[in-house]
């Protein structure tokens, strides 16, 4: 076991399955059918059956397809939560549980860019891929338990809508290769202070 998977064991201990699907329940009560948690659970959901499937693969070449699949979910999951959510979460006066959520995820990123250097069919990387599970297992108890379950309680209407939007927005970026694409990103060169106002 690692340094890292060390301090993120000892930082995040494991959650009982019981007290997960407790939360995940909880969650799905208050959460609106479309709206930014229920996207969320809904990604959860997919994630924690892409460790499945990832656990389950045979032979090195399934093992692969099956990671970059949860990769892809993950990363672009990720992505969206902390373009708009976690922002939200600090916004709401939750700013050392969004700095929580933050550094979490950086961790599992961390984690699952260390698979990649492993043997798929190694122990050390059954080991490295059950500290991820776990340690995702873990964050995505917080957030249903009680990050998300308070923000939606308490955030008003017109900033759930935004969130909605704006969190489809960033998935579909990362997951869907949304329709932004084409968007340059370099603006035409101009001279400075053209177009300030007057």
């Amino acid at each position: 076991m690692s340094i890292l998977d060390k301090a993120i064991a000892a930082v995040t201990p494991p959650v009982s399955e019981k007290k997960r699907l407790e939360a995940h329940a909880k969650a799905r009560s208050v959460a609106e059918p479309g709206d930014w948690l229920s996207l969320i659970l809904d990604h959860h959901e997919g994630i924690q059956a892409a460790f499945r499937d990832l656990r389950s693969s045979i032979g090195p070449e399934a093992r692969s397809a099956a990671q970059k699949k949860l990769g892809v979910l993950l990363n672009g999951h990720a992505m969206a939560e902390e373009a708009v959510i976690y922002p939200a979460l600090a916004h709401a006066g939750k700013m050392i549980s969004a700095e929580t959520a933050y550094i979490e995820q950086v961790a599992a990123k961390m984690q699952l860019a260390a698979l990649e250097h492993l043997d798929p069919l190694s122990e050390d990387y059954l080991d490295k891929l059950g500290h991820l599970e776990g340690a995702v297992a873990t964050h995505v108890y917080q957030e249903e338990s009680g990050w998300f379950v308070d923000l939606k309680e308490k955030a008003p209407p017109e900033d759930q809508d935004a969130a909605t939007q704006r969190y489809k927005e960033e998935y579909d970026r990362y997951i869907g290769g949304g329709s932004d694409r084409d968007i340059t990103l370099r603006p035409e060169p101009r001279s400075f202070g053209e177009g300030a106002p007057a």
